[in-house]
């Protein structure tokens, strides 16, 4: 799952993408270049089951965003577009704080206005798209079209009426199979978006409404410098912040995704494995390897709260906690599974 950060130059994309993935953007990149890198997801249970297990090894689940061109919204260059094409989710980053030393390339901040323009400009770029495309059925049509072209034809239409009422490809109440018939095109207004609008320290509790985060990056570079998690937390303890802005970023993301975690745990290793909501037990197991899917017999499962409650695992299996389910079993966020299984 790729997510895409776009935003107009100053946003502070590049530096929340750095923040985030502890990959450096090349001072120097070619037009059109995309930068890519993977964010580990701090999972406070993660940490706790560390702490219970002691394990060799501890893995996070990992974002993978993808730093976009600078936006531009005069419609002269789509290479940001493109970009943003090519991912599962969008990321708006949107500047509002002030600074005299950080210009603004519309003249002034309005974080809101960004935010209208860079989703005008994603519906004018699938309007263009789906418009050729249906031109294009239209010439095909004289020989007549195929159920399959029919299907794509209807779909294009309904995205074609809510793009020309100024909304997304999202809203256009499209079918699992309509969706299916234009998954080529790669629709940026059908993708989910989220918002991060990058503030100063004052304005870290504004609430921007749903799918909307307030990160100052400035903040996030002084808790990235410190030395240790203690020092970290004291530092957001100060400034009243419960969780680093990169945590909160992370975290919406990964929900706005459809996706959840489930762990298995060891002396060996303790780790976040990454699945969508909705998965069966065997789609799990086959995170891991295949063969676990393939060769599916069942899974036993201890919900996370009831290890973390009994304190260990023999005490949560002494109590009744654990449980055993079948092919059918729809997993859980914070499920403890250990899969068995024979090929």
């Amino acid at each position: 799952m790729n997510i895409a950060l776009i935003g107009l130059p100053q946003a502070g994309k590049k530096t929340l993408f750095t923040l985030l993935t502890s990959r450096p953007v090349p001072a120097e990149r070619k037009p059109g270049e995309v930068v890519e890198g993977v964010a580990p997801i701090r999972d406070p249970r993660i940490d706790a089951l560390h702490e219970l297990y002691n394990p060799k090894s501890t893995v996070y689940a990992e974002n993978h965003f993808v730093l976009c061109p600078d936006a531009d919204v005069s419609g002269s260059n789509h290479d940001w577009l493109a970009a943003a094409a090519k991912c599962d989710l969008l990321c708006f980053v949107l500047r509002a704080f002030e600074s005299d030393l950080v210009y603004h390339p519309d003249g002034s901040v309005d974080a809101e206005r960004d935010r209208t323009n860079l989703a005008g400009e994603l519906l004018l770029a699938d309007l263009e798209v789906i418009e050729k495309r249906l031109e294009r059925l239209a010439k095909e049509s004289r020989a007549g079209l195929s159920p399959e072209q029919k299907l794509e034809k209807q779909a294009l239409e309904k995205c074609q009426a809510v793009l020309e009422d100024e909304r997304p490809v999202s809203e256009a109440g499209l079918s699992e199979n309509e969706n299916d018939a234009l998954k080529n095109l790669a629709l940026a207004s059908n993708k989910p978006i989220i918002h991060v609008y990058n503030v100063s320290e004052d304005d870290l509790d504004t609430d921007y409404g749903p799918k909307s985060v307030a990160v100052s990056c400035l903040i996030e570079q002084e808790i990235a410098e410190l030395d240790s998690r203690e020092e970290q937390r004291e530092y957001m303890e100060a400034i009243g912040l419960t969780a680093s802005g990169l945590d909160r970023v992370n975290a919406m993301a990964y929900d706005a995704l459809g996706l959840m975690s489930y762990y298995t745990v060891g002396e060996d290793e303790c780790r976040a494995w990454t699945i969508r909501k909705g998965s069966t037990a065997p789609i799990a197991g086959g995170k891991i390897h295949t063969d676990i899917q393939r060769g599916f017999i069942r899974v036993e499962v201890i919900k996370y709260d009831d290890l973390m409650a009994a304190g260990s695992e023999s005490a949560a299996k002494r109590q009744g906690k654990m449980q055993t389910r079948g092919k059918d079993y729809v997993m859980e966020d914070g499920d403890i599974c250990h899969f068995l299984f024979n090929v």
